[in-house]
């Protein structure tokens, strides 16, 4: 790989799951609730009712977490809608993070390259 001098940094995503644990709202976009639903084999409005809560600003939908502030679909050491996951958690950290990330997030930072 060659680097560029100068290129600002991205951050490749290790799969640590500290995003996963972290408390507040992981939003779903009305796009996104399909792909979602068929993934877990669950119509629409099932998963509507199963799986998500108003966000805490009433503007739509996010996913709910369970009492340790863990996403609801973190398995384990698994996210059982990683192939359709929504892009909020696509983003992370490169487009969005929280406040002392670097300490508990495993991400790599990368360069552009030539």
């Amino acid at each position: 790989m060659n680097v560029v001098p100068g290129a600002p940094v991205r951050y490749e995503c290790q799969r640590c799951l500290a995003c996963c644990k972290w408390p507040g709202d992981v939003r779903i976009e009305r796009e996104e609730v399909a792909p979602i639903a068929d993934h877990l084999g669950l119509p629409e409005d099932e998963f509507i009712q199963r799986f998500t809560r108003l966000r805490a600003n009433r503007s739509g939908l996010s996913l709910l977490e369970k009492e340790n502030h863990e996403c609801v679909m973190l398995d384990g050491a698994d996210c059982r809608i990683h192939e359709v996951k929504p892009a909020q958690c696509r983003g992370f950290p490169n487009e969005w993070n929280f406040p002392g990330w670097r300490k508990v997030c495993r991400a790599v930072p990368v360069r552009g390259e030539a």
